[in-house]
C-alpha cells in the first residue's frame, strides 16, 4: 500500500477500485445505486463507508483520489443518445457539487464512452472539461483501448484526469505505442487466430475485431444478456463466452460477479449487465501508478480551437486547451481471444445463428472477411442436423 486513499462515485462492481488498489490504494468509501452492484461491492470492499445515492452526499471524506465512471446510457453509441444533459447522465453534476465540499482531492478521475467526443458536437466533453476549468484545475483526457493492457476485448473508453495542484498529463501521456489496424475486414482469415463478432448486429455497424472480442456490452433492459460471439476458424466454432471469461476480459478475477448462494438457479442477465457496464481493471491500475509520481509532460501540443472537433487526446486549464497527438494504445502487448479464453466457447445457437447470417446477407453496409458467411451457414447446418 502507498498510503494513498480513494473514493469511488458510480463505483459499479469496483472495476476502478480494483485497479487503483491494486496500484497501491485503499478504498475508504463507495457510492453506488444498484443493488446487484452493492451485493458485489459488499464482497469485495467490505471495509469502505458505503453511500448509496449520489444525490444524497453532503461531502467527501478525505481521499488523494476520487473516480467516477458515471451513467453512460445517454452517451453511448448505443444508448440512448439524450447527451450530457440526459436523466442518467446529467448526475455526474453531483461530482462536481462534492468536489466544492471541504476537503477537496488531489486527483479526479472520470470514465466514459468514447463517442461522448462525437455526441451534439463533443457537449458532454465541453462541459466537463468547463467545470473542471472553473474551479481553477488543470484537465487531460485520453481515448484508451483495453487491448494495451493485453484484454483480447476492444473496449475504448475516455479516462480524464484531473487535479488543482498536480499536472495530469503525465499520466495519461507518458505511455504511446504504434496503433496496429486490427479490424480490417479486407484480411484473410488466419485460422491460428480467433476472431470476435456481434451476434446481434443489425443492418449497420461492425462489431468484426481480430484476435479480440468486440465490447463486452450489459445487455437488454430486461436483463437479457447479449455476450459477443468468437469465431474459431481452425476448428469451425462458433459460440459466446462464459460469464468466467467475460469477467476476464475486463481484468477481474473468476467469480467477482457472483451475487448468490452457490446452487442459484437466478439466470446470470444480472451479472452480464454489471461486467459490461464496468471499467477494466488494467486501465485503472496504469492511471493509479502513475498518478503519485507523475510523470513530467514532454509531448508536443496544438492550440485547440472553441466549438473545434474533439481529438482523441487532449489537455487544458483555464489559459486554453489544447489537443496531443495520441494513440488509444498506451502500450502494445501480445494478445490473442483464442489463448486467453479459459473455458469452452458456448455454442451460438441456431437460431441466434440464422438472425444473424440473415442481416449480414440484407446488409448494404456490413463487411466481412471471405469465408466467414459460409462457415456461420455451415454452424447452421451442423446445428440442425444435431437437432434433429
Amino acid at each position: 500500500m502507498t498510503g494513498l486513499r480513494s473514493v469511488g462515485l458510480f463505483a459499479g462492481i469496483g472495476g476502478i477500485e480494483a485497479g487503483l488498489e491494486q496500484a497501491g490504494f485503499e478504498t475508504v468509501a463507495l457510492c453506488e445505486i444498484d443493488s446487484d452492484a452493492n451485493a458485489v461491492l459488499d464482497r469485495h470492499f467490505p471495509g469502505a463507508a458505503r453511500w448509496f445515492d449520489v444525490t444524497e452526499m453532503r461531502s467527501l471524506p478525505k481521499s488523494d483520489v476520487v473516480s467516477a465512471g458515471f451513467p453512460c446510457q445517454d452517451l453511448s453509441l448505443a444508448g440512448r443518445k439524450k447527451g450530457i444533459s440526459g436523466n442518467q447522465s446529467s448526475l455526474v453534476e453531483h461530482v462536481f457539487r462534492l468536489l466544492d465540499s471541504a476537503p477537496h482531492p488531489d486527483w479526479l478521475v472520470l470514465e466514459n464512452v468514447w463517442y461522448m467526443l462525437r455526441l451534439d458536437k463533443g457537449a458532454g466533453m465541453d462541459y466537463l472539461v468547463t467545470e473542471l476549468e472553473q474551479r481553477g484545475m488543470r484537465w487531460a483526457y485520453r481515448v484508451v483501448d483495453s487491448r494495451a493492457f493485453g484484454l483480447p476485448q476492444r473496449r475504448q473508453r475516455v479516462i480524464l484526469v484531473a487535479s488543482r495542484d498536480n499536472d495530469p498529463r503525465g499520466v495519461l501521456f507518458s505511455d504511446d505505442a504504434t496503433e496496429e489496424s486490427l479490424d480490417d475486414t479486407t484480411t484473410s482469415i488466419d485460422l491460428r487466430r480467433g476472431y470476435g463478432f456481434y451476434w446481434t448486429e443489425g443492418l449497420r455497424g461492425l462489431g468484426w475485431t481480430r484476435s479480440a472480442v468486440p465490447t463486452v456490452k450489459g445487455g437488454s433492459k430486461l436483463g437479457i444478456p447479449s455476450p459477443p460471439a468468437v469465431y474459431l476458424p481452425g476448428s469451425g466454432l462458433i459460440g459466446t463466452p462464459t460469464i468466467e471469461d467475460a469477467e476476464r476480459l475486463q481484468g477481474f478475477t473468476e467469480g467477482w460477479t457472483v451475487i448468490d448462494e452457490p446452487g442459484s438457479t437466478r439466470r446470470n442477465g444480472p451479472r452480464w449487465r454489471l461486467i459490461g457496464n464496468a471499467v477494466s481493471v488494467p486501465v485503472a491500475r496504469w492511471v493509479g501508478s502513475r498518478l503519485p509520481n507523475s510523470p513530467k509532460f514532454q509531448r508536443e501540443a496544438q492550440l485547440l480551437e472553441r466549438g473545434s472537433r474533439w481529438p482523441q487526446a487532449a489537455w487544458g486549464d483555464a489559459s486554453g486547451r489544447f489537443s496531443v497527438d495520441m494513440s488509444k494504445m498506451p502500450f502494445n502487448p501480445e494478445f490473442e481471444v483464442l489463448d486467453f479464453l479459459a473455458h469452452d466457447l458456448v455454442p451460438l445457437s441456431v437460431r441466434a445463428a440464422s438472425g444473424f447470417l440473415s442481416r449480414a446477407r440484407r446488409s448494404e453496409t456490413l463487411r466481412f472477411p471471405p469465408g466467414f458467411l459460409e462457415a456461420v451457414e455451415t454452424h447452421i447446418e451442423t446445428g440442425m442436423l444435431e437437432s434433429a
